[in-house]
């Protein structure tokens, strides 16, 4: 299989590490095979991100604009 073609298939963060709430902050493991995006948060249901993914960045990078202009 070529690198294009595996990094087309996920995210490459490997096993481990949590899903992340971005409304709330609510961290759960992160389950192999399950993309944390399909992932609902257990108290207020929003979709979770992946801890260390580029949408998690661009979130973190957001809530620290947020946070200085406060």
């Amino acid at each position: 299989m070529s690198a294009q073609l595996r990094s087309s298939k996920g995210g490459g963060l490997g096993s481990g590490g949590y899903c992340v709430c971005p409304k709330c902050g609510e961290r759960i493991p992160h389950q192999s095979g399950v993309p944390c995006q399909n992932e609902r948060c257990p108290v207020c249901s929003t979709k979770m991100l992946r801890e260390g993914s580029p949408h998690h960045a661009l979130w973190k990078k957001k809530q620290n604009r947020k946070d200085e202009g406060s």
